[in-house]
This record gives C-alpha cells, structure tokens and sequence, in this order.
C-alpha cells in the first residue's frame, strides 16, 4: 500500500500546507512496493505524460495524493503485466474520461495465472528504446554492448519485445555478482538451442493446412517453452545443489 502523507507536523518539508508532496517524499511512499524507483524512472515518467506534478515558482516538482496514486498504478501494471507505457497511458487516460474500458490484453500473465482468451487482433507488447534504458536505468553503450552478445535484439522498427525489459533487469541484477554480459553467451547459447528443439516440435503445426490446428502452435509453443524453463531451473539448482523457493 503506498503511504501518503497524513498532513502531521512529522511531515515537515516533505509536503507543502496543501497537502502536495516533493519527489522525494513521493520516492519514499512507492518505495514500500516498487524498491527498484528512483527519481530519475519517477521523472522519466513524468517526461512521457504519465504524470503532470505541479511547479513551484523555482520549479520544483510537487506531487498530489492522486498524481501518486497514478503513479503506483503505471508501475503496477508495468510490472504484473508489462505493458507498454504508451498503452498504460492511453488506458489510464481513458478511466479518467469515465469510459468503461478493460485491461489491454498485452504482454504476458504472471505466474499461476490463468491465460487470457485471446483477442481477435492480439496485440504484441512492445517498448521503445529509450523507455528501455530508462526503465533499465543503463546507458545507450550498456546496451549495446547487450546486443553485441546476443542478449538483445531490436525489432526490424527499432522497437524491442516487452520481454527485453525482464532481459535487461535480469542482466544489471547479475551484474551486481560480477557477471559481465560477456559471461552471460553461455546461458544466450543455451537459450537457442532450447527455444530451436521446441520450434522442431511445433514447426509441423505451424505449416499445417488446417487454421485450427495452426492456432494450435501458439498455445503449443507457449506450453513447451514453460516446460523448457522449469526443466532449465532444476538442472541448474541440481547442479549446483541448491533449491529455490
């Protein structure tokens, strides 16, 4: 639950008489659920429209209750759903206008989730490149060195799957054990070989004259991927001789 100040004497500079609250003070009240905020993914935010603080005449940023509340709302459905923050906006801005709209059926579910119907046009979830390196808070050098390994790869458009957010975070947190991107070809190699023996199973399904049976493949694929990766976690903790959560 996100903590927003109570108006008390405790609050001291965090919040101005009417209630408006500095970004740090707004730092503070996400940091319970979202503790990978910073000030920098809180202005980037604000920068792409998500938000619209208030300006002091020195121009300093000063947050209502509500522009927090929106604020938990984006990172909340970037996180349990990955969206685009282009979609969040758009979905966000149209709640506002009062009109009954539904979740876009993008990304992917989280785990122990039941999986979507899918839509008549699905959408594929999709994020720029700067929204990347914001939302992975690296630098463009960073990034590239990433795709000179393999680790990403953009889109024909420049774009990257939403998929490339969990990539990049994945490879800053390793980072930190002193795993370089270099170290990482390894795991990149295993990953296609993988994803290549489960495109042999499902290929057949793919050129298969029948629709139905075509459609099939999707849900196939995402069936024996999710097999891959629970197969590829036990061997490494077996090997390793330890057991996750």
């Amino acid at each position: 639950m996100l903590r927003t100040p109570s108006g008390g004497a405790g609050q001291g500079a965090a919040a101005t008489d009417s209630g408006l609250m500095s970004i740090g003070a707004v730092l503070n009240a996400l940091r319970d659920e979202f503790p990978d905020i910073t000030i920098s993914k809180i202005r980037f935010l604000e920068s792409e429209g998500l938000v619209e603080p208030r300006r002091t005449p020195a121009g300093y940023r000063k947050f209502s209750a509500r522009d927090v509340e929106r604020l938990g709302e984006v990172l909340r459905m970037q996180r349990d759903h990955y969206l685009p923050l282009k979609v969040i906006r758009e979905h966000l801005d149209a709640v506002e206008r009062g009109e009954a709209v539904a979740l876009p059926r993008v990304g992917r579910q989280r785990d122990g989730e039941a999986a979507p119907e899918p839509a008549e046009s699905p959408t594929v979830a999709r994020i720029g490149r700067d929204e990347l390196l914001a939302t992975a808070e690296v630098g463009d050098q960073e990034l590239r060195e990433w795709e000179s390994y393999g680790l990403l790869s953009p889109l024909p458009d420049g774009a990257y799957d939403a998929e490339a957010v969990t990539v990049a975070s994945l490879v800053v947190q390793l980072g930190r054990f002193g795993i370089e991107p270099r170290h990482l070809r390894v795991m990149k190699a295993a990953a296609d070989r993988e994803a290549g023996l489960v495109d042999q199973v499902v290929a057949p399904l793919r050129r298969h004259r029948n629709p139905q049976t075509r459609a099939h493949a999707e849900a196939r694929t995402k069936e024996l991927a999710g097999l891959a990766v629970k197969l590829h976690a036990a061997l490494v903790q077996t090997a390793l001789g330890v057991r996750l959560p």
